[in-house]
């Protein structure tokens, strides 16, 4: 099974988000998506807890 990137339907079209990989555990700016940043599973978690606020 091939994961895609994925970011919040919130989302405009201007290409300005952070994009998350479930499989991967990696988030990337969807402006440099070359570039990835490897994220445990929890520190997600709390990251979207905490933007949810």
């Amino acid at each position: 099974m091939i994961m895609e990137w994925r970011k919040s339907s919130r989302s405009g079209s201007t290409g300005d988000c952070v994009e998350l990989r479930q499989d991967l555990a990696a988030v990337r700016d969807s402006k440099r998506p070359g570039v990835t940043l490897p994220v445990t599973r929890s520190a997600v978690r709390e990251l979207i807890t905490r933007l949810a606020r």
